[in-house]
């Protein structure tokens, strides 16, 4: 089974519908399925909650949140990621934490729109697009 993470940018463009919402909703689609398994850290739950706060009410954020909980596994966030992330050859604190947890979880894929801020990491870094992509890719070798 192939593990992915995502990028709170991804949730984001699926929660206010911005551009890149098409792939973003293909993406959570995919991880409901029995071979992909969506990784999320927990410090972007966090994070997603304020950010949505400031544009929706408390009920539609909570249920937005209960449908990330239930599609992706939580990958939690402690004290050792956090430091080496300090020290991260990933300058952006918040995407070298997510390349730690990939890499303790060993994650296949980081799913982000931000491919940039990855291009440092030792996980590979794929867009929305890239993913869809690939996993039609392995759905046709099957």
């Amino acid at each position: 089974m192939k593990k992915i993470i995502v990028d709170i940018n991804v949730i984001m463009d699926l929660s206010l519908k911005r551009e890149g919402f098409n792939m973003a909703e293909k993406t959570f689609d995919i991880c409901l399925k029995d071979d992909i398994q969506g990784y999320v850290c927990a410090h972007e739950i966090t994070i997603l909650s304020y950010l949505l706060q400031r544009k929706f009410k408390l009920q539609k954020v909570k249920y937005f949140l209960e449908e990330i909980l239930d599609i992706f596994q939580i990958i939690s966030v402690n004290n050792k990621i956090l430091k080496s992330a300090l020290d991260s050859e990933i300058k952006d604190y918040e995407d070298a934490v997510i390349e730690l947890s990939a890499l303790e979880t060993e994650v296949d894929y980081i799913i982000t729109r931000n491919l940039k801020d990855f291009k440092n990491s030792r996980v590979e870094a794929l867009s929305p697009e890239e993913f869809v992509l690939l996993y039609k890719e392995m759905i046709c070798e099957k």
